[in-house]
């Protein structure tokens, strides 16, 4: 199990992104949480197999339609023992 923080920016809010992120995530049994941040960019806690978390970075690198992801800045964080869906922050 990995878990991955990541900011990612261009533009990604006001496009539908958090909610691409969610559905993405609950495609791939990912789980962690998304949220806007005030400056207009999105971050992210990501949880799974390093494949399914590959599988979803990828995505995201391309993001949603109508979104413009110019950069996704990740690292690894220790993982968390319970935890269940993903979920978007408010």
């Amino acid at each position: 199990m990995k878990r991955i923080y990541a900011e990612v920016s261009g533009r990604v809010q006001g496009v539908g992104f958090r909610y691409f992120c969610k559905s993405l995530a609950e495609t791939l049994g990912i789980s962690g949480w998304v949220r806007n941040l005030p400056g207009g960019n999105v971050e992210l806690e990501a949880q799974a197999e390093t494949k399914d978390l590959e599988e979803f970075l990828r995505a995201v690198r391309q993001g949603a339609p109508g979104s413009l992801v110019k950069d996704v800045a990740e690292r690894d964080i220790p993982p968390e023992k319970e935890e269940g869906e993903f979920d978007i922050r408010f």
